[in-house]
């Protein structure tokens, strides 16, 4: 194995060097290897390719997600604008126009 550090941010032992930066191959966190590390402050709500999402953010739904209790769907390419984040399973709070007040799972968006 490698003697290089785990990446500050996941934890993942399986970075690599990029020139003068170290890169996690698993969150996309780059650093560079003669500085020290600065860990990402975030809540840790990350969108469906691994971008730390942050309260007031827009993303963009990447599947058609049904409405539960209604015969609507969201379509894909859906755009959300001004996010909350919350604990929980369903960990984005939102509103969406023509459908109203929603709870989305931040695995099914992603970062405007």
């Amino acid at each position: 194995m490698s003697d290089l550090p785990n990446c500050p941010s996941c934890d993942s032992g399986y970075t690599y060097e990029d020139g003068a930066m170290l890169v996690c191959p698993e969150c996309g966190f780059e650093w560079n290897k003669n500085e020290p590390a600065q860990q990402e402050s975030d809540s840790g709500v990350k969108d469906a390719h691994g971008n730390p999402l942050s309260d007031g953010d827009s993303v963009v739904v990447i599947k058609d997600l049904k409405v539960k209790g209604s015969s609507s769907v969201v379509k894909v390419g859906t755009k959300v604008k001004n996010i909350r984040l919350v604990d929980g399973d369903h960990d984005i709070d939102c509103k969406i126009d023509g459908i109203g007040a929603m709870k989305l799972k931040s695995e099914f968006v992603k970062k405007a």
